[in-house]
């Protein structure tokens, strides 16, 4: 995604240096976290959020934790990313579902290891997020629609997990994001944007989506938005113009006031 070609702490300065707010990533378990809340505090962004490992992808993991047969080991990625977030001082993490065959053990799995998340995570105050990516790009990833996010995060009933509403992953699998955002507000708690179906440089319709979103965010508990798409040009700097035009209109307003 954004600065892949750069280490960790440099992307970080990047995003400070291009005039992003706040940062986050996917996997940074191979910087010390110590190191990364220094550069975090010397750029003067916040880290939001960050995943929890994915397993090993040579042996088509994608996640640990909806995946009958790996206890131990989506226990150690959650406690894993917890830790990591407590000591850079983040603010979410999200809990990966990983590649299953939807079956009723793999929910059970799933569930019972975001309970485990949620517990350890209060201890801090992060918050838990669960993604749906869609089917085309990932073929049976176990959470890949809205309505099952919502399902478990209402059954769930844990005041600190959340949605995290992806944009592009929710315009190829779903459709209509507005309405689908309007509908699922309450239990959203970060949003990403990027165009769909090319996953890049967000477009007037993304930018019309987060500037419909701010009756609803004036009233309520403001999220973030983040920016997880792939550069037209490989250059981040080269496509940068949707940034001031959304945080002209609203970031500042009703976004980024947390």
């Amino acid at each position: 995604m954004l600065y892949d070609g750069l280490p960790l702490k440099d992307r970080i300065r990047a995003a400070a240096r291009d005039g992003f707010d706040g940062v986050e990533c996917h996997w940074p378990f191979n910087v010390p976290s110590p190191d990364v809340a220094s550069v975090l505090q010397e750029s003067g962004l916040p880290m939001l959020g960050l995943n929890t490992h994915t397993g090993d992808r040579t042996k088509g993991l994608f996640g640990l934790s909806a995946v009958p047969g790996f206890h131990s080991e989506a226990r150690r990625a959650i406690e894993q990313a917890i830790d990591y977030c407590a000591v850079i001082g983040a603010r979410n993490v999200h809990v990966m579902a990983g590649y299953t065959n939807g079956g009723s053990l793999a929910e059970t799995t799933f569930r019972d290891n975001l309970r485990y998340a949620c517990d350890l995570a209060s201890v801090h105050d992060i918050t838990v997020l669960i993604e749906p990516l869609n089917s085309r790009d990932h073929p049976n990833y176990h959470l890949s629609e809205t309505n099952h996010a919502a399902e478990i995060i209402l059954d769930l009933d844990r005041v600190n997990l959340k949605l995290m509403f992806d944009c592009y992953h929710v315009q190829i699998a779903e459709g209509n994001i507005q309405a689908r955002f309007q509908t699922l507000r309450d239990l959203i708690g970060h949003v990403q944007i990027a165009s769909a179906p090319d996953r890049q440089e967000p477009d007037d319709r993304q930018i019309d989506f987060v500037r419909s979103m701010s009756t609803t965010q004036s009233q309520k508990k403001p999220v973030w938005v983040g920016a997880e798409y792939n550069p037209r040009t490989g250059r981040v700097e080269d496509g940068l113009s949707w940034l001031p035009a959304l945080r002209r209109e609203l970031f500042r307003r009703h976004f980024l006031e947390t």
